[in-house]
């Protein structure tokens, strides 16, 4: 089902699988009258580079940046890709996609005209739409200043390994990946960076001095006091912003041992954190909206003729294979795939909107029947992410399109129960349960700083709130709290409890450097 209009027939862009850049051209520009005149898209100029087999690799090991510091870990992920790919065990991506202004376009020299197409539309329009107008994307990041920051950080990193020698710098980095998904703010408010004055900032921090050595770090830890004044605790956690999630953030602004440029590292980890932070909010959606307009995009360039029969069967097979979910016992099984999830949901929105069922004018009065599907689905794209999207849209008829349904697990009962079916009754409580695995704060522990020893060792103490009975895996909640104590520079302990039980306590110390 298309809401796309028709129209008279156009010459063909390009004739079998072979492209020079001026076929490049001619499949962009119709590409972008597709998706900007007959889908309603706004992007950001795009960029479009042509990379190799290697290169692609490379921007793999680098979590496809153009610029980025070195470490260690890029280089392992790198061979082991490398590895994987010259032996036939994994394929490459046709393409690779960076949020910014302009949006850079990595495109594959391997890939035939038609995945070019593909391309082009999938990343360089879908995406490309998604990240300019998707409201987490807006609040979170800076598009137009990610490219002259990581120069900045490249460069700091670089002249930091020069100063004070690479091992010293690895240390840093390694702890501050450790720690990289306990470095973000998760909600909106506050603490919002605008990239281009990074660097500005930097230097006024470094001239100016750390503001955070107050009388509270100036002292030397002693003796615990006999008996503390009432409110005492309250008014510590209070001026050291305690609770905290934002590992990252509080030892950056409060680690009694973190050298100037230490702390800058660390912000520098931090801050590609939060950039990265909207795409995993957004997977279903995100992939979602390629995937609906590159299938739409490609539809409607076969209809007015711009590619032939035979380049259309190429697409349908690459799409195909690209929402294709297979069943829980196959053994390709990996759980729901977020591009056939998300583009089942924009096509059904789509269907929703122009030929609704009665159940579905009930559901979704504001849009059911509305005979304009594209200013929905453009809202949704600019309004929603995954957790609130399938709140908000996922029908009873999709459902059962994908045959879904609610189990509970009880560890004191021996059966598995079935416990909500996609019928009238049970379709909500299999929606929210869906949607909750799509809520990465859910997905998570919940891990936060809740208070620091100030008058004795300080210790730095962490609470683990665990939820549905999920706890640490022991080896990596020690490995990952020795990290936390280097940067920390005075043992910390992690608490593992719920509102019953304490399950597990960790204790790590800071290790000597070398």
């Amino acid at each position: 089902m298309s809401a796309l209009p028709s129209d008279l027939s156009r010459p063909p862009l390009f004739t079998g699988a072979d492209w020079d850049f001026d076929t490049l051209e001619r499949i962009y520009r119709a590409v972008e009258r597709v998706g900007t005149e007959e889908l309603g898209l706004d992007i950001y100029p795009n960029r479009i580079e042509v990379i190799t087999s290697e290169q692609m690799l490379d921007a793999y090991a680098s979590t496809g940046m153009p610029l980025f510091y070195k470490h260690w870990s890029f280089g392992k992920r790198f061979l082991r890709d490398e590895t994987m790919y010259r032996k036939g065990w994994q394929s490459l991506a046709y393409e690779i996609v960076i949020n910014s202004d302009p949006c850079i376009v990595y495109i594959m020299e391997e890939n035939t005209a038609t995945m070019q197409a593909i391309v082009l539309a999938h990343a360089g329009f879908g995406h490309n739409h998604f990240f300019k107008n998707n409201y987490a994307f807006r609040q979170w990041t800076d598009a137009s200043g990610i490219h002259d920051y990581l120069a900045f950080a490249k460069s700091y990193v670089a002249s930091c390994e020069e100063r004070y020698g690479v091992e010293a710098v690895e240390r840093v980095l390694d702890a501050a990946h450790a720690l990289m998904d306990h470095g973000v703010h998760r909600y909106h408010g506050r603490h919002h960076t605008d990239l281009r004055t990074e660097e500005k900032r930097e230097r006024e921090r470094r001239e100016h001095g750390e503001r955070i050595f107050n009388d509270l770090w100036r002292t030397v830890p002693g003796k615990k006091a006999a008996a503390r004044k009432p409110g005492e605790a309250e008014r510590r956690r209070a001026l050291l912003g305690l609770p905290e999630e934002n590992i990252l953030y509080f030892l950056e602004k409060t680690a009694p041992r973190l050298a100037p440029w230490q702390r800058e590292i660390v912000r520098i980890v931090r801050l590609i954190a939060q950039y990265f932070y909207p795409q995993r909010q957004t997977k279903v959606m995100n992939e979602g909206c390629a995937t609906f307009v590159h299938h739409r995009i490609m539809t409607r360039l076969h209809q007015t003729g711009e590619i032939g029969d035979g380049a259309f069967m190429e697409f349908l097979h690459s799409h195909t294979n690209v929402v294709m979910q297979p069943d829980y016992d196959d053994r390709r099984y990996g759980g729901i795939n977020p591009y056939a999830l998300g583009f089942s949901m924009m096509e059904d929105i789509e269907r929703i909107c122009l030929d609704p069922d009665e159940e579905e004018r009930r559901l979704f009065p504001a849009f059911a029947g509305c005979r304009d599907p594209y200013p929905v689905l453009r809202d949704a794209w600019a309004n929603y992410r995954d957790e609130s999207f399938l709140t908000q849209f996922l029908s009873p008829r999709l459902m059962k399109k994908h045959r879904l349904f609610r189990i509970v697990d009880d560890e004191d009962e021996d059966e598995i129960a079935v416990a909500s079916i996609h019928d009238e009754r049970g379709f909500r409580e299999v929606r929210a349960s869906l949607a909750r695995q799509f809520d990465v704060s859910r997905q998570d522990p919940d891990i936060q700083i809740v208070d620091v020893d100030l008058e004795g060792d300080r210790r730095l103490l962490i609470r683990h709130q665990v939820a549905d009975g999920i706890r640490l895996e022991p080896r990596d909640a020690r490995r990952v709290l020795k990290h936390l104590a280097n940067l920390w520079g005075y043992e910390v302990r992690l608490v593992e409890a719920d509102e019953d039980r304490t399950y597990a306590t960790y204790d790590a110390a800071p290790e000597p450097a070398s």
